[in-house]
């Protein structure tokens, strides 16, 4: 169903009309597991990134993506299921520790595994503060980061707008970044958040979004957040 949808539906759909460009396809191994830790500026940056790779893209995709209702949340729910991606809950605790099972699983299957390091989509199309899953996972894994930008999803359905949007999708993907210097220290917090940040600044250079350094998930739970000024004290800082 994968290739099926990827080749001769969907894939060719995509293309035509948002005429995804490529660039740095060179950087992406043909061949055993990796992670692939991408910015998140729409849910339907989980159609365009397995359709512009080559290779099987399982996702960790968060799991009010398969709970959508009307046709629109029927069609996504059915996609990523029939693609293989892997719904998970981002609550923390318990549900923390699936999910980086869940993700050790597919590596040490081979796969290559996307991840959303900032946890959910950009409120304001800035690139986010990373959660440290994702370095706990690769530190445990043994398994290169690729650094991945996506742009022009957010324009798709742009906010307000009632009709569909058809703009270029541009897919950047990073150098390989190897963290097998820190491998035993999955457990270190400090280390945790070096290796985070350093996937984030790496995402950050391949893309043009703005910097903030906190949680996107903090954004969208505080209704006075001012994305300019919270900017402005971090670079100042």
């Amino acid at each position: 169903m994968y290739w099926f949808l990827k080749y001769l539906v969907v894939g060719p759909l995509l293309h035509v009309f948002f005429r995804i460009r490529i660039d740095g396809l060179e950087n992406l191994p043909k061949h055993g597991a990796i992670i692939m830790a991408s910015n998140h500026l729409s849910a339907i940056d989980s159609f365009f990134l397995p359709i512009a790779l080559p290779r099987r893209l399982t996702f960790l995709a968060k799991a009010a993506y398969f709970h959508g209702k009307g046709p629109t949340g029927w069609f996504v729910r059915n996609f990523l299921l029939s693609i293989g991606q892997i719904p998970i809950d981002r609550s923390g605790g318990a549900a923390s520790s699936d999910s980086l099972n869940s993700g050790l699983a597919a590596l040490a299957e081979g796969k290559a595994l996307g991840i959303y390091p900032e946890g959910t989509r950009s409120p304001t199309g800035s690139l986010y503060r990373g959660k440290t899953g994702i370095a706990r996972m690769v530190l445990a894994a043994g398994v290169p980061i690729i650094p991945v930008s996506v742009s022009g999803t957010a324009e798709i359905f742009p906010k307000g707008s009632k009709f569909l949007h058809f703009p270029r999708i541009t897919v950047n993907i990073g150098d390989p970044l190897d963290f097998s210097r820190f491998a035993g220290l999955d457990n270190d917090r400090f280390i945790l958040r070096a290796v985070t940040d350093e996937v984030m600044l790496n995402i950050l250079a391949l893309g043009d979004q703005d910097y903030v350094d906190i949680y996107a998930s903090n954004v969208k739970n505080n209704s006075d957040f001012d994305p300019q000024r919270e900017l402005a004290d971090a670079t100042q800082s």
